[in-house]
């Protein structure tokens, strides 16, 4: 959830009231906000340990630091929140934003080799804008909380601002090798292309968290205007020459994206809470983007769309008994327009700024928080709604307490793990197992999502064998295998895995573990209706000493001696011998 901090002072100006604390914290709760706190500039760089330059320099004027809900980026600045307030009090009707096309209208030109790295983007102009310090640090402000909101740290979208009095049009997105592209990073005077720019920064504490989105790229994103002067390098930095400043009266905005209906949403987002200190409020400048296949659109859409919701169904949802027109009033106050249909229908308006609102229950909840959760008339359910244990659970627990009962102690092993976990180290072929392999892993530890439990415990036995022994130990968890009949690829399928290492190998121990197991179960020792073992070939075990588990002609694990090689790899020194079985048929 983000927090914003906005000067009290300047908020009960733009509010047109001055609050106590506790009266803003109660107007913050009716919105569905939180006020997280009230300090100042110098007790929040005291906190973070700032040092003594800035502490100086530090204001001491009161800030209050606002939780906005994380689909709510219309709130993540004053223009937003002041806004979003004064519509809620019925102190004003939500603006209606408009999106102007000029007689000769700014165009971006597309090319195809975009599409080899980012190759959606969207922009508009800001026209005649008033800007002083404290609305151009708001302006910073909002492009950084959208970047790592929306944006997913600039991998999703990359916002650039430009002052268009300083460049020309038309502009043109294109994509080229990094040594081709060569300008002024912001706030540089140094010319660099763009490989030297990457090592320029590849220390830098902001910008090296963006390097490796592009870095590796053949290409890079730029974009140029109808002199060749670069605009910006997407989604590292934008160039110098453009850069705005509190003087600048036009402002284009480009988001450059691999995801489109994002970068739709930030450019919304951003004109329309800005677009109140144009001259012309709440009028944006289209720009004209040709796509690489032909295609023209006008950016922003700033659309917007109509919702039929039913008030017998809101009243059910949120357990009130209100009217039509109580319900469109309280909509209203939300920023979603609303008119009557009829008694039971209602039309809501959805605007430009409501990126969050995509379904009928988004609309449910902002009429319940219009009309105060603390006003529900708390009831009791009509039907009965006693819980219990999942049984897959409840069996896991029991069995957890006979095993520990029979004096093994249970571990707790990690979900993911290396492929050479369930493959190399247990004589057997990757490409043999049906394994969930993770896209993008972070290290080779976490690689795939465990097939079995096996590996994890006889880690567990490793880091512990200088312990006395024998060592027993069992786990009771999932493991992930790969199902192309599942909705998603993949099942989880719950295990019972026990091992017992001593200076033999101790078979009839786990055997007796798994005897002891199916008597919990009142599962017989019987071919057609109960357990019995056959004999199997298994890479991972001594050959002659392995076999499946069948219960009721069905292969739900194996037991057996582990074979040398097996230990070896995981740096086990005495036999160990294993029973690893599927609970899921006897639930």
């Amino acid at each position: 959830m983000p927090t914003i901090g906005v000067k009290k002072e300047l908020l009960f100006e733009a509010l047109g009231k001055s609050y106590t604390d506790d009266e803003f914290q109660k107007l913050c709760f009716e919105f569905g906000l939180e006020l997280d706190e009230v300090t100042s500039e110098k007790q929040m760089l005291t906190k973070e340990q700032g040092d003594a330059a800035s502490l100086q320099d530090a204001s001491e004027e009161i800030i209050y630091r606002i939780d906005i809900p994380a689909n709510r980026y219309d709130l993540l600045c004053l223009e937003g929140l002041v806004t979003g307030l004064m519509v809620f009090q019925k102190k004003m009707e939500p603006p209606k934003y408009q999106r102007i096309t000029p007689k000769t209208i700014h165009t971006m030109t597309v090319t195809e080799s975009t599409k080899l790295i980012r190759p959606f983007v969207v922009a508009a102009v800001l026209r005649d804008i008033n800007l002083n310090k404290e609305k151009y640090d708001r302006f910073i402000d909002l492009q950084d909380k959208l970047h790592q909101n929306i944006c997913r740290k600039r991998v999703l979208v990359a916002i650039g601002t430009h002052d268009l009095d300083t460049i020309k049009g038309p502009f043109t997105y294109d994509a080229k090798p990094p040594k081709d592209i060569r300008f002024i990073p912001l706030n540089q005077t140094k010319e660099m292309n763009a490989e030297e720019l990457m090592d320029f920064y590849s220390t830098h504490a902001q910008l090296k968290t963006y390097l490796p989105i592009i870095r590796d790229s053949p290409v890079y994103p730029v974009i140029y205007d109808a002199n060749g002067v670069v605009l910006s390098l997407p989604p590292i930095i934008n160039g110098d020459h453009s850069k705005i400043s509190v003087n600048t009266k036009n402002i284009l905005i480009e988001c450059t994206a691999t995801d489109l209906t994002k970068a739709k949403i930030v450019l919304d987002t951003i004109v329309t809470l800005f677009s109140h200190h144009c001259s012309k409020p709440f009028k944006i400048e289209a720009v004209e983007v040709k796509n690489a296949d032909g295609s023209v659109v006008k950016y922003p859409e700033l659309s917007y769309r109509f919702e039929r919701v039913y008030v017998d169904e809101i009243n059910k949802y949120i357990g009130i008994s209100s009217s039509a027109d109580e319900l469109a009033e309280m909509l209203s106050r939300m920023y979603l327009k609303t008119s009557v249909v009829n008694e039971n229908e209602l039309d809501v308006e959805i605007p430009p700024t409501r990126h969050d609102v995509i379904h009928a229950a988004d609309i449910y909840e902002d009429a319940a928080i219009a009309y105060g959760y603390n006003n529900i008339v708390k009831t009791v359910p009509n039907i009965n709604t006693t819980g219990c244990l999942f049984p897959l659970n409840k069996l896991s627990e029991q069995l957890r307490f006979v095993l520990a009962q029979a004096g093994l102690t249970e571990a707790l092993t990690f979900t993911l793990c290396s492929r050479d976990d369930v493959s190399t180290k247990m004589n057997k072929k990757i490409d043999e197992i049906p394994a969930v392999h993770i896209g993008n892993p972070k290290t080779v530890e976490f690689q795939i999502a465990r097939t079995t439990l096996l590996p994890g415990v006889l880690k567990t036995l490793s880091a512990n064998k200088k312990m006395p022994l024998p060592l027993k130990l069992f786990e009771i968890s999932d493991v992930v295998l790969r199902d192309s009949e599942a909705e998603v690829g993949a099942r989880n399928e719950r295990h019972l895995c026990a091992v017992n290492c001593n200076k033999n190998a101790g078979f009839e121990v786990v055997h007796g573990i798994l005897d002891r197991v199916m008597q919990s179960l009142d599962v017989p020792w019987d071919k057609t209706e109960g357990y019995w073992l056959k004999s199997v070939n298994d890479p991972s075990y001594f050959a002659g000493r392995c076999a499946t588990i069948q219960f009721k002609g069905i292969d739900i694990g194996r037991i057996g001696i582990l074979h040398p090689t097996v230990l070896e790899a995981f740096e086990i020194t005495n036999p160990v011998s294993v029973v690893e079985i599927s609970l899921e048929p006897f639930v």
